[in-house]
Order: C-alpha cells, then sequence, then structure tokens
C-alpha cells in the first residue's frame, strides 16, 4: 500500500521523512540464539529522533554476528533521505524527491539485505546419532523439520545444503537467525550453530623416525582436505576390495581431461565440498586458475600432507636442489580416500567438513588426517564441527588425527582438544640448510637460508633497516623492515639487516618489501627457530639476535660494510633433536584442562613433500615470475599431523583390532621426552625451556616402540558419553547424540578418571585419587612394578605397586594418589629413578596461584615375562 501511495503521488512530504526513518530500523528483528533469549524488536516511531534509533541499534546485542556495515549503510541510506526530503520541502518539488527517494530506499535496503545475511546465513542443524537405519528416511525427517519452520517442502529442499545421514543425523541449510532459533526448539536438535570458517595450519622425516619404507598392502588412509595431485590416477570400480568397511569407489568430479595420465594407483576416490563455502562467500571464481572446481589441488597444502602420509617412493626429489634424496609417505602403500574441505581463496567452511565426515564414515575409511582448526575460545564438544564429526568417527572405529594449531609458544592455545582425537604438535628434525655469510673483515657467521640461485659470491653494502626508514615510518616498523617501512632509495642494491621486534613479523615479509624496493639480500635477525624462510627471490638468511648483534657492531666499526654469502647447503645430524617448535600451539587445553592436550608431538618443521604445480608458491625468482614446484619444504603443525596419520595407519595394519584409543595410548605411553643425546628435549621459545607435557604431550612419537606398548589405556563410547556429561551437557543434548534414552551418569571425578594415558589436575589443593584402568597386550605372563619420580614438592603414590597379567587377567586397575599442598609440605617427595616402561602416565598439575607445571610419572617395565 506504501508503494501504490508513492506511485500516485498521493504520499506528502511529512510521510517521505517516516520513510527515511524507516529505512533506518528496518532490520527489526534483531538476530538470537537458541541459547538465549529472545530480543525486543525496535519500536517504529516517527517521532523518535535519529540519535535516540542509533542508539537503540548500538545497544542491541546480536548473539548471532552481524555485519556492522550493513546496520551502517542502513542508516545512511535513512539519513540520505531525509536530507532529501528536507531539500524537496524547501524547492516544492516532491516529483523529484520521491523518485530519487525510492530509487535510493530500495538500492539502499537491497544491499543492506546482502551484507546483513551474509555472515550468518549457514547454519549447521546438529541432531547427533541417525533416528533410522535408512538414509532416506534421515534426510526426510530434515525436510519434515524444515518444511514446519520454512512453510512447505520446497522450500526447506532448498534451503537444506546437506543432510548429514551416514555418521550422524544433522543438515547444514541456509537460514535466518529468527529461523535458526526456532529450528534449535525443535524436538530431537542437539544444537544449532553458525557456520563457521576454519584454517589451514599449515623426506628426511620418515628415515629421522627410523620407519621402514614398506606396509602391508590394503589399507585406507582418508586424507581430509588432501587432495594429491602428482603420480597419481583414478582407477575405476571394483578396485576396492569389496568386504565390509571398505571403502566406496568414488564418483569424481575432476574437469574432463585434467587428470589424464597423471594420476596413480593410489587414490581410489575423490569428493570435494563447495556448497557452504559458496554460501558464505558466494560462487568460486575458477576462470583464473587459483582455484578448481574439483577434488584437484590449488593450495599446494593438500598434496603436500597427503603425500607425507601416505606417498609412494619417489627418486631425487629435492626443493630446488635442497634436502635431496628419496621422498616418501610413512605408509607408502595404503590407498586414499580424498575429501577437498578447504579453498584456496578463503578457508574451510565446516558445514562442508562435517559433510566429509559423514562421508568418509559412509566409505569405511581406517584413518582421518584433519591438518585443520580454529582459533581460541574453543566452542563446546557439542557444538565444535570437528568434535561432533571425530566423535562419530571414533564411535565406529576410526581414529582421527588432527593439528595441535600454530599458535605458539604460548599457553592455552592448543586446539583440537576432543579426548577422542589424537592432537599433533610439531618438533625439528636433524636437518638444517646452513648458509655462510662472509664480512668485509674476512669473518664468517652461519645463519640458515634457501638459497641456491645466482648473485651469491659477491659482496654487497650492507645497511641496517632502522637506518634507512622511510620519512613516515616508525623505527619499530623499519626495524623489521615492514613493507613500505624502508626508504626505497637508500635500500637500492644493497644488502639490509632486520630485527625482529615481534613473533608475528617475519623474514618471508622482509625480504618481499626489500625486493620490491630493489634490495639484493636480507638478514633476518630473530627468536631463535629452526623453521626456514623459503624465498627465492633474493638471499633471505635467518640468524638469531646474537649473530645480528654481531653484524650491527661490525657495520658500526667500518665507513664500508659489506657481506656476501655462500650458497645453502643441506646438513644432516649437526643440530639437536628433536625440539618442540616455536610456533607449534601449547596446553593446557583452555575448554577441558583434565584432557591434556597436546598428545603427541611428530616432524613438522622443514618438511620436504610433493606440491602442487598449480599452487601459487609465493616463491619469486629475480624477474618475480612464480615457480612451478613439485616438492617443497613446509612447516606447521599440519606438516606434524600427517606423520601420525601415517603411523597409526601402520599400526592399524599390524593390531587391526585395536580401538582408536588403544592406538592413541600406544603413541603415548612410548613417545620419547629425550632428544638424541639422552637429555630432557627442548622447547622453542623466547626463551627456550626445557619441554615439559603441555609442549608436546607424551613426547616425540616414536613409531618402532609403539609396535609393542606392552600395555594400553583403552576406552569405548560409553567413556565418553560420561564425559560429556561430566563436562556439564544436559541429558536431552546427551540422549540425542547417542540415542540412549538413560539419564546422564555423573560420576563424581569422572573428569579426572577417563581413562586417558596421562592425569591433568587443573588445581591440586586437596587430596586427589585417580584411578586408571590397563590391558595387557604384551607377553601374557608378566608383573610390572611402580618406580615413581614425584614433581618436585609433590609426594605421588601408585597403588598397587604391582601389576600381575597371566592367562585370565589381561585387565587391572591401580590408582594415583596425590596429597594437597600441606600433606606435601609435611612428606616431602622421594625422587627415584625413572624406569622407562610400558605403564606410562603423564602427570600435569595446574597449581592455582604458583603457575602452571607438568610432570611425567613412569609406571616401569616388567620384571618377569614369558611369551606364550
Amino acid at each position: 500500500m506504501l508503494l501504490i501511495n508513492i506511485v500516485r503521488g498521493k504520499m506528502p512530504t511529512k510521510m517521505l521523512i517516516l520513510l527515511g526513518f524507516h529505512s533506518i530500523i528496518r532490520l527489526e528483528n534483531p538476530p538470537y540464539s537458541s541459547a538465549g533469549p529472545r530480543h525486543r524488536p525496535l519500536q517504529r516511531s516517527s517521532e523518535a529522533p535519529v540519535a535516540e534509533i542509533t542508539k537503540a541499534l548500538e545497544s542491541e546485542p546480536y548473539l548471532y554476528q552481524t555485519n556492522n556495515s550493513a546496520i551502517s549503510h542502513h542508516i545512511a541510506g535513512g539519513f540520505v533521505i531525509i536530507c532529501l526530503s528536507l531539500m524537496a520541502v524547501s524547492w516544492n518539488i516532491h516529483a523529484i524527491a520521491l523518485a530519487i527517494a525510492i530509487a535510493l530506499v530500495l538500492l539502499l535496503q537491497q544491499q543492506c539485505i546482502v551484507l546483513a545475511v551474509v555472515s550468518s546465513n549457514v547454519h549447521i542443524v546438529y541432531m547427533g546419532e541417525r533416528q533410522h537405519d535408512e538414509t532416506e528416511l534421515v534426510t526426510d525427517s530434515h525436510h519434515e523439520i524444515l518444511s514446519d519452520i520454512l512453510g512447505s517442502r520446497e522450500a526447506a529442499m532448498e534451503s537444506i545444503l546437506y543432510s548429514y545421514k551416514h555418521g550422524f543425523s544433522g543438515f547444514a541449510a541456509v537460514l535466518t537467525p529468527h529461523q535458526a532459533a526456532l529450528t534449535a526448539d525443535f524436538p530431537g536438535v542437539v544444537h544449532v550453530v553458525p557456520n563457521r570458517i576454519l584454517s589451514l595450519q599449515t623426506t628426511r622425516s620418515w628415515d629421522f623416525l627410523q620407519v621402514r619404507p614398506h606396509v602391508e598392502f590394503g589399507l585406507n588412509l582418508k586424507a581430509l582436505q588432501m587432495w594429491g595431485w602428482e603420480r597419481f590416477r583414478i582407477i575405476g570400480e571394483g578396485y576396492a576390495r569389496k568386504e565390509k568397511n571398505s571403502i566406496v569407489p568414488i564418483v569424481i568430479a575432476f574437469n574432463n581431461g585434467e587428470c589424464e595420465n597423471t594420476l596413480g594407483r593410489k587414490i581410489i576416490g575423490a569428493r570435494w565440498y563447495v556448497k557452504g563455502y559458496e554460501a558464505e562467500f558466494g560462487k568460486l571464481n575458477t576462470s583464473d586458475k587459483v582455484e578448481f572446481l574439483s577434488p584437484r589441488d590449488a593450495s599446494g597444502h593438500g598434496t603436500h600432507t597427503a603425500s607425507t602420509a601416505a606417498g609412494a617412493l619417489v627418486e631425487n626429489a629435492s626443493f630446488v636442489g635442497l634436502a635431496q634424496g628419496v621422498a616418501r609417505g610413512g605408509a607408502p602403500s595404503a590407498w586414499l580416500a580424498i575429501y577437498k574441505v578447504c579453498w584456496s581463496t578463503g578457508g574451510c567452511s565446516s558445514a562442508d567438513l562435517l559433510a566429509a565426515f559423514d562421508d568418509a564414515i559412509f566409505d569405511g575409511v581406517n584413518v582421518l588426517s584433519v591438518s585443520l582448526g580454529s582459533y581460541p575460545p574453543l566452542a563446546s564438544y557439542v557444538e565444535d564441527v570437528l568434535s561432533i564429526g571425530s566423535f562419530h568417527a571414533a564411535a565406529e572405529g576410526i581414529s582421527v588425527v588432527c593439528s595441535a594449531g600454530n599458535s605458539g609458544p604460548y599457553p592455552q592455545t592448543v586446539t583440537n582438544t576432543a579426548p577422542w582425537t589424537i592432537t599433533v604438535a610439531a618438533n625439528t628434525i636433524d636437518r638444517a640448510f646452513p648458509t655462510m655469510i662472509i664480512l668485509g673483515n674476512n669473518q664468517t657467521v652461519v645463519g640458515q637460508a634457501s638459497y641456491t640461485g645466482k648473485d651469491v659470491n659477491k659482496f654487497y653494502p650492507i645497511v641496517n633497516g632502522e637506518d634507512i626508514a622511510a620519512v613516515d615510518a616508525d623505527e619499530d616498523s623499519a626495524r623489521s623492515c615492514d613493507y613500505g617501512s624502508l626508504n626505497a632509495t637508500l635500500a637500492r642494491g644493497k644488502v639490509v639487516l632486520c630485527f625482529q621486534s615481534q613473533p608475528q613479523r617475519s623474514a618471508a615479509y622482509a625480504a618481499r618489501a626489500v625486493l620490491d624496493i630493489e634490495g639484493v639480500g636480507v638478514i633476518f635477525a630473530q627468536f631463535p627457530t629452526k623453521d626456514v624462510t623459503l624465498f627465492l627471490g633474493i638471499p633471505c638468511v635467518q640468524v638469531d639476535f646474537t649473530i645480528g648483534t654481531y653484524l650491527l657492531t661490525y657495520m658500526e666499526s667500518t665507513s664500508n660494510p659489506v657481506v656476501k654469502f655462500n650458497p645453502s647447503r643441506t646438513a644432516v645430524g649437526q643440530q639437536i633433536s628433536p625440539e618442540v617448535a616455536f610456533f607449534s600451539s601449547r596446553g593446557p587445553s583452555s575448554l577441558s584442562p583434565t584432557v591434556l592436550k597436546p598428545d603427541i608431538a611428530a616432524p613438522g618443521v622443514n618438511i620436504l613433500a610433493s606440491w602442487s604445480p598449480a599452487s601459487s608458491s609465493f616463491l619469486l625468482d629475480n624477474t618475480q615470475n612464480q615457480l612451478p614446484l613439485k616438492f617443497k619444504l613446509e612447516s606447521g603443525t599440519s606438516m606434524a599431523c600427517p606423520h601420525v596419520s601415517g603411523i597409526v595407519a601402520l599400526l592399524k595394519t599390524i593390531h587391526p583390532t585395536w580401538s582408536p584409543a588403544a592406538i592413541k595410548s600406544a603413541l603415548i605411553t612410548t613417545a620419547s621426552t629425550k632428544d638424541e643425546y639422552g637429555q630432557i628435549s627442548v622447547a622453542e621459545g623466547a626463551p627456550h625451556k626445557l619441554a615439559d607435557p603441555f609442549d608436546y604431550g607424551g613426547g616425540h612419537v616414536d613409531p618402532n616402540k609403539a609396535i609393542n606398548p606392552g600395555l594400553i589405556y583403552d576406552m569405548k563410547v560409553t567413556d565418553y558419553v560420561k564425559f560429556l556429561c561430566s563436562m556439564g551437557y544436559n541429558d536431552t543434548a546427551i540422549s540425542s547424540i547417542t540415542r540412549d534414552s538413560s539419564p546422564c551418569q555423573r560420576t563424581p571425578n569422572f573428569l579426572l578418571n577417563l581413562n586417558l594415558p596421562s592425569i591433568s589436575i587443573p588445581e591440586l589443593k586437596h587430596t586427589v585419587t585417580v584411578s586408571r584402568t590397563v590391558t595387557n597386550v604384551g607377553p601374557i605372563l608378566s608383573f610390572y612394578v611402580a618406580r615413581v619420580e614425584a614433581p618436585p614438592g609433590i609426594n605421588v603414590t601408585v597403588e598397587p605397586s604391582i601389576l600381575f597379567f597371566n592367562f585370565t587377567t589381561k585387565m587391572l586397575k591401580f590408582k594415583a594418589f596425590f596429597p594437597d599442598e600441606e600433606q606435601n609440605r609435611e612428606a616431602p617427595a622421594k625422587a627415584n629413578n625413572i624406569l622407562t616402561g610400558c605403564l606410562t602416565v603423564f602427570v600435569a598439575l595446574l597449581t592455582g596461584g604458583r603457575g602452571q607445571c607438568a610432570y611425567k610419572v613412569e609406571v616401569g617395565v616388567p620384571l618377569w615375562s614369558m611369551w606364550d
């Protein structure tokens, strides 16, 4: 009726002013969560001053993410119309004002609608365990729910992006916040959460781990978001084994002809997921070859991680001549099923990720390798998509291996903390790339780089970045050689010495900044780390602050300081390793501190693996052309994760009946806390320190020892359900997840008594007793004696002190007693020698005001055993 009046010219100027205010308060139904109260709509009032309406908008706390620019555009639209209306009054030309006002209202309101919806239009509706075995019935139940909300089955089918129906029940759909809140109240719905965008946590390593290049055939390794390219060929129907839980051959969606004769008998299926991503960001642009609307890898990350886990042997692999050797994965005979959920233009949609989990469970994979995650604050275990998907995967006997994150060395930054996953930190290996820096006074210092190009072995002038700062640059930026912070004229033709002023400042960005202003080299003094920066345009040599200061002293001692570089070379066995990487995220878990995370550490620094030639490598030569690469060095917990995935694949071949918890236990209890010289391992940081379980969990992974752990800490799905109950989740949510109507059994202290191969006590204010159950998987006739090295100031005892196993006794329980602080003061702890053995309990103590500390208690090797 309003538009009809406008068209007929019957609406007075006063009404036009009201229309301006209406456009300001158009967002009358602010979004809300099913977890919180509904917000009252703003009052429509033509008498309300604009300032009051603006204040009202700002005071409404949206629980769902809303695009602030949409609100500001909408308010701006209202002001424009009001101004035009007032002009029309003074000029008495209503027709012109009406025409312009209508156009602006329609235009700005349309823009507002688009901007406001983009950030929260995709919602994931999680419904727990399936109610029906028939997948069609599960999907029908999803349509029925949305039909009630949206008004028709057709609207429901159009709204749903994915129907999760194999491993669990739920769906991803395009919903308004109001519709999402109504859906959350529907019976059987556990949670409705907005779609989140997750991020990737981005040769010699297997020799370093002493893994032989051999594994039994017939293993299915699922590489989530890992899509291989080089040396693989898709095979047709019938190749996969037909037995139960064998992977189902998948319809391939590569572009016609783009992978002909390039794929080998490695990948037996490939899927890709883009609906959640495109619902957030719009249609994917594939015209410029930055991305492929197919399983093909455009970023290189997936190819790198997949080949690390299960790549075949490749002779003479190297990165521009460095790290040359035979490249191979940990399980080179394993098959790969590819599930591409991450896109090089914007991350990984959680709706797509959950769909991949659902399909992987249906396909019957053995191992899920997930090199991605989010950042704190962490979502709850019944809201986090990765926790949900991995829970249902573990319930089907699938081991889920995740990266710990790259937010180190700061505490409480570890991600992917669910107790049913294996969370992997990153450590170093014994390979380095030393690069000699020769000074004009014939002195030599050594840094690390990856440069083998031209223009080396020639002296160049060297300048300090802080001394050649641009006019408008601050000293801190110039010191780190940030982009635009240096005087181009003074840097041209020179080597620039830069100092890392903050951990976020990197050598790569400094090198790019210097290259763009025609500098010829960079020496980057930084916090000590073994992670080499890959930059091929000009030499970029990393040194520590000591060497950087030495170079600065040399520069100040002469009027013509010069340096030259020798080409980088590969050195093996010349640096102490393993050490926890600087960037690797640290515990304790910010969500559940009684669950020690990370679980294990594996090689994740300077890892050579396959790379997609289609990827934009960001490695520039001297002409600034992008270099196609077949192998690349990469660092990150994303690289550490597939190392453990490959080892898990080996263990599943050797021990096919072991549960995911048993495999996780074997990895943790046999891990090493020492470096190659038998000393306590170090964790890189600022400063370095001795590593503890918050850095690497059980320690550095030892694949060979994990084959025979002796004793394991096993768990079933019911244990995880009790854990969720003890976390405080309500009975309705738990029963929906498990389809068990029994009320939650909230056992006292169950969070501490979850049968993990670790004990983590947030605050030891009172005497604590923790129980664990171990299963003998070693010699049938054996007994174990406890030998305890107590943490300083803590008197820890284990009862019984001797565990006997025989033909009828395969499982036994023991208890660990931790006295409170007062008792510990009265009875100082004894420090006995540790016997590294088969029964290992890690003790992590968060001691209130005294900060955090972590220790390891080991209960030793069998004194006597007999093989059957």
